[in-house]
């Protein structure tokens, strides 16, 4: 039987990781430029906004 190349399997998961945390980065960098504010917490505009089908001011779609 080969024996394990140890070398080979520590750099794959080091590959693994380093990508990994590139797309972890890469959605942080996207979700920070999409939303706005990253708290959760509405802005003003979304706040003014009627929710309600029958208000008297049309929601923008």
């Amino acid at each position: 039987m080969a024996t394990p190349n140890y070398g080979y399997e520590k750099r794959q998961k080091e590959l693994a990781k380093k990508k990994k945390k590139e797309e972890k980065l890469k959605h942080k960098a996207e979700r920070k430029v999409g939303d706005g504010p990253e708290d959760g917490a509405p802005d003003e505009s979304e706040a003014t906004e009627p929710t309600e089908p029958g208000s008297d001011t049309p929601a923008q779609a």
